[in-house]
């Protein structure tokens, strides 16, 4: 039987609208919340999810238009012909360009995890955004991090899951213990009732994804590619938010990482790992509204490299 979420009362006490829309080809799932004549934001969720991972956090921005599209090959949306980080910046850079000529005004654009990935190469290539939120960013390789034991023995399991016939490939990727084991790997919180849902929302929505080629060519994406390879192009504000027990990305490397971006400002959660947006989705949107509420400054204004302690 389904948990709820802790964040149920406030996110339906916002609008919420669904739609599906043509991207370059590609039949995107999109979620809305809130009013539809209010300031827009663009989520994008990390590897392996879709919208509802995001939604503690858009239950947390009453007064924005927060917009969710599920990733190509994810949710309910279509795959990808190729699953590659460009191919996912274009698609990227199509949406956000129809959102932002449907709304007249560039929105906000935020990516978790593998999300981040995604908005980073897509800001490098011209994304018609306001400013990032970085989530979780991932900051460096998975195969040459502080965790790249961890990284080698994911490939080694996407790589089985590849050499499989079909069915029995689907089946290893979906496989209830590993899924459990990893939102048990991720998760930090020690609410048990709040462990509970998260180990929910990962067996419900973790393997919601349109073929085995589409995530397998995703992970590959995820593993080869980092924010900090396009760090230096991205020229619009950025706002990290990490936290201090991520095991993904060593908290030292968000602060080299905030070095590398032209106009950066780090916040560090306390007490929490990669999943802040479902341990800690308060305190992430507190940060978000904050910098969105910051006023733009000119081209010759010197690049912002300020870092907050959080939670």
């Amino acid at each position: 039987m389904p948990i709820d979420s802790p964040y149920r009362a406030l996110l339906d006490a916002l609008p919420q609208r669904e739609r599906m829309v043509d991207i370059d080809g590609v039949a995107t799932a999109v979620f809305e919340y809130g009013p539809v004549d209010a300031p827009p934001i663009v989520f994008v969720h990390g590897f392996r999810g879709d919208h509802h991972g995001l939604e503690p956090v858009a239950a947390h921005l009453p007064g924005l238009r927060v917009i969710i599209p599920d990733l190509p090959g994810f949710g309910a949306s279509d795959a990808l012909p190729h699953a590659t980080v460009d191919a996912y910046a274009a698609w990227l850079r199509a949406f956000v360009a129809a959102e932002a000529a449907a709304a007249g005004r560039a929105p906000g654009v935020l990516g978790h995890s593998f999300g981040s990935i995604v908005v980073a190469h897509a800001a490098a290539g011209g994304l018609e955004a306001s400013r990032i939120v970085l989530v979780n960013p991932i900051a460096t390789p998975a195969l040459s991090g502080a965790n790249r034991i961890a990284s080698l023995l994911a490939l080694g399991y996407y790589r089985a899951a590849a050499a499989l016939p079909e069915r029995t490939g689907l089946a290893v990727l979906g496989a209830p213990p590993i899924v459990r084991g990893m939102s048990a790997f991720m998760a930090k919180t020690r609410d048990r009732r709040l462990r509970a849902w998260i180990h929910d929302q990962h067996d419900r929505y973790f393997s919601r994804y349109a073929s085995r080629r589409s995530v397998l060519e995703a992970f590959d994406t995820s593993i080869r590619h980092t924010v900090g390879e396009v760090a230096d192009r991205i020229r619009l504000p950025v706002q990290l938010i990490a936290a201090d027990l991520d095991d993904i990305t060593p908290l030292a490397q968000q602060h080299r990482l905030r070095g590398l971006l032209p106009d950066a400002r780090l916040s560090v959660l306390r007490g929490v790992g990669h999943l802040v947006h479902y341990e800690q989705p308060r305190e992430a949107a507190a940060i978000i509204r904050r910098f969105l509420a910051e006023p733009i400054g000119q081209p010759d204004e010197p690049a912002a490299r300020h870092d907050e302690q959080g939670q």
